[in-house]
């Protein structure tokens, strides 16, 4: 059976056939627009546009936010239109499928799991690096998703105590040093403590600080910029020492490194595995996590929601039967 899933992100909504050994066929995408009866339709739109195209049998929903209990309902998305809202139901009666919803980095858990780097592993941990830090969690093979469908939160972990502000409302959160927008806020630190500095990222954005971003940090490290590169390695400490905190609770046999950040592993990678090995509690007394960058790349969203809406499926059929 074919399936779709939709990654419904606050930039743009992605959707994919998938079939059942995770392989994604076919892609529909459009901008995500601000109203919520205008989301709604934009869903629904790229559900419809591929199943012009194919013959699919169900509908997983990939969200950046808070996901009810039941998993029907959208509680809170700082980046959506959605407040409180029957998501699942809604959807489900505009396409005539049945619809299931999820967290966006627990569906890429599923999806990294099933088919991708943390696939057979019983305790799994993905971090998707991003504008922030999203995360997922597998407890013997099922996803952990807490008394009230939040958890886990490992990106507002404080870290720093008293540190940089979150939008959170609290200050030192891990993903406010490790993170898309972590790394621009260390390379605008490291040019304001040298401003003379002759390096190509202080060129390409004097007068306008606002200008650095991780991707073009992350461009500037590979270029050997010197700040950029000092960037990374603040960047690799503070993911190594998130890392412990994680592993010291959970014990994970794999963490999987998702989201846009770790298309840069290269740059910082090694070294965040050489922090999480010295920090994690009984060092060189105990088994490391295996530490993996995702597999499935930007599409684990949207393999992990179909996949998760044809087990729902599955489980339905089975209680028919």
């Amino acid at each position: 059976m074919l399936t779709v899933g939709v990654d419904v992100g606050g930039t743009s909504v992605r959707a994919g056939v998938v079939d059942e050994r995770g392989s994604l066929l076919d892609t529909a995408r459009v901008a995500t627009p601000s109203g919520e009866v205008a989301l709604e339709d934009a869903v629904a739109g790229v559900v419809e546009d591929l199943r012009n195209r194919h013959e699919v049998g169900a509908v997983g929903l990939a969200v950046a936010g808070f996901v009810g209990t039941d998993r029907r309902s959208v509680m809170f998305a700082p980046h959506l239109a959605w407040r409180g809202a029957p998501v699942a139901d809604r959807i489900a009666k505009r396409v005539g499928l049945p619809v299931t919803l999820e967290h966006d980095a627990n569906a890429a858990t599923v999806g990294e799991h099933r088919f991708g780097a943390a696939r057979g592993a019983g305790v799994a941990v993905l971090i998707a690096l991003g504008t922030g830090i999203g995360a997922g969690l597998l407890l013997d093979g099922a996803l952990f998703r807490g008394a009230h469908g939040v958890a886990p939160e490992l990106g507002h972990l404080c870290v720093v105590p008293g540190g940089r502000p979150c939008p959170c409302g609290k200050y030192g959160c891990w993903e406010r040093y490790c993170s898309g927008t972590a790394l621009a806020a260390t390379a605008v630190e490291l040019l304001a403590r040298h401003p003379g500095s002759s390096t190509v990222l202080a060129r390409e954005t004097s007068g306008d600080p606002g200008s650095i971003t991780g991707r073009r940090v992350a461009g500037a490290a590979r270029d050997g910029d010197p700040v950029a590169q000092r960037a990374m390695t603040e960047l690799a400490r503070w993911l190594g020492e998130g890392l412990a905190l994680v592993a010291d609770i959970y014990d994970p046999e794999v963490v999987v490194i998702a989201g846009g950040v770790s298309e840069s592993a290269p740059l910082f990678l090694d070294e965040a595995r050489e922090h999480y090995a010295g920090a994690i509690t009984g060092a060189r007394h105990r088994p490391l996590a295996r530490i993996r960058t995702a597999q499935l790349g930007d599409d684990t969203a949207i393999v992990g929601a179909a996949t998760l809406a044809r087990e729902d499926l599955g489980t339905v059929d089975r209680r028919a039967g």
